[in-house]
């Protein structure tokens, strides 16, 4: 039998960081694209080269992160001093604006103007991510896998539904903070509260008693999850690695542009979208919860594939849905986009948890922390580098723009075709988990 006893001390750790860390993350994948996209201009290709270049800058700090945990044999201090860095940096976002960068630099052409700022907002991105992944990505998810043991599954269900709190708590209760208080009001809300957590991370956070300094070499042990013979040794791991690899890319086809969709293909307002989205993760968030207690002792390359199927089958009636329904009986579309992205979120979801779950079962205790860099190079950089590139050619393939009211330029609105395309590539995950059925782990 499973033990599922976790501990208050350690369901508190899993849960605090989990949510906050998930938290922040919303809040850059949503609010700094809709700061860019609604304060500075109306680019989504801007958009596309921050999620890029944001997806690069975690992937390699997390590989040298990871190593040095484990060579500190500490995750406490990493994840501790990180959320409090990082939530300073996204405080400091407060402070970024057009009138703000003309003032700093003397500048009154307001294309140069534009340019800088979109460079400032990017540059800081990037360091700002560089602290996350080191605090989250990196520290949070290898002492997630030294202290969950037989109840992974359970943590993951919970931890897996933490992405969609944090989305409901942003995109819902946080849009209020922005019609009150502007992005500024928000970035310092989001920002002290990450530092909070991580000065509360000091006194609540225990390592496990098992996890010990390493005495390595630093370049073999960034070296080595690319190595042959690990991945030979560890054949179920790499495709669980690269079935990741291919649920992201489908995913950042679509996930950027969500909301920029939902406001300016569907003409939602904030409420109108607050409320889709809140219903939409409210349901699937429950449901995560619930199917994740049923996961351990179950074959989860079945349930893999069967939420697969129905991450898929969300993707393509959700741009069916868009595509024939009438968009000026808004009623009708917040209820019909309601049902089917439903659908797709708990596909979502329950393939990344899933997927999660494999993953950690499946690396080996004594370099938990090699392989964090690794699995983001399939979790982040593959996929953000990717995927928005597909998502923002079909975007301007499409041909679907407006004239921006602010600056006179032309503005692409993201398609329904985003959605298709991800439903297509979703398809080719069925590849690494055929071979994982069939044992040619090769």
């Amino acid at each position: 039998m499973n033990n599922h006893n976790l501990g208050g001390r350690l369901w508190s750790v899993l849960i605090l960081f989990g949510l906050v860390g998930q938290i922040a993350w919303a809040v850059e994948n949503i609010y700094f694209n809709l700061f860019i996209y609604n304060t500075i201009t109306k680019s989504t290709s801007s958009v596309t080269l921050m999620v890029q270049l944001s997806g690069i800058v975690a992937t390699f700090t997390t590989l040298i992160a990871g190593i040095l945990t484990d060579k500190a044999g500490n995750r406490k201090f990493f994840i501790s001093i990180g959320y409090l860095l990082w939530g300073l940096l996204t405080l400091s976002f407060a402070f970024i604006s057009k009138e703000n960068t003309a003032n700093w630099f003397q500048l009154s052409d307001s294309t140069q103007i534009i340019s800088l700022t979109i460079t400032i907002v990017i540059t800081l991105d990037c360091i700002m991510t560089a602290f996350g992944s080191t605090a989250n990505d990196a520290a949070f998810n290898a002492y997630v896998t030294d202290n969950t043991g037989d109840a992974r599954s359970l943590a993951e269900g919970v931890l897996s539904a933490m992405p969609l709190i944090a989305m409901l708590i942003v995109a819902g209760g946080f849009g209020i903070i922005v019609n009150a208080l502007g992005y500024p009001g928000l970035f310092v809300t989001v920002g002290t509260m990450m530092s909070v957590s991580g000065l509360i991370g000091i006194f609540i956070i225990k390592d496990n008693p098992n996890l010990k300094k390493q005495d390595t070499n630093f370049v073999s042990d960034i070296c080595y999850g690319f190595k042959i013979t690990v991945v030979r040794e560890n054949q179920k791991l790499y495709l669980y690695f690269l079935a990741m690899g291919i649920y992201g890319i489908a995913s950042q086809i679509y996930m950027p542009y969500l909301i920029i969709y939902m406001q300016e293909y569907l003409k939602f307002d904030a409420i109108q979208y607050s409320i889709v989205l809140a219903g939409v993760i409210l349901g699937a968030s429950i449901l995560s919860v619930l199917l994740g207690k049923s996961f351990d002792g179950k074959n989860k390359d079945k349930l893999l594939v069967y939420f697969s199927i129905l991450y898929i089958v969300g993707m393509l009636s959700l741009y069916t849905t868009s595509k024939t329904i009438d968009l000026n009986f808004k009623t009708q579309v917040m209820w019909f986009t309601g049902i089917t992205s439903l659908l797709l979120i708990t596909g979502f979801v329950q393939v990344l948890a899933l997927l999660g779950a494999q993953i950690r079962d499946n690396t080996p205790s004594e370099n938990t922390g090699k392989l964090q860099g690794i699995r983001m190079i399939f979790f982040v950089l593959i996929p953000m580098y990717i995927g928005p590139m597909i998502g923002q050619t079909i975007n301007e393939r499409t041909n679907l723009t407006y004239i921006d009211p602010i600056n006179g330029s032309t503005a692409h609105v993201p398609s329904p075709e985003i959605f298709l395309f991800g439903a297509i590539f979703c398809i080719l995950i069925f590849i690494p988990l055929y071979f994982l059925f069939r044992g040619k782990h090769s």
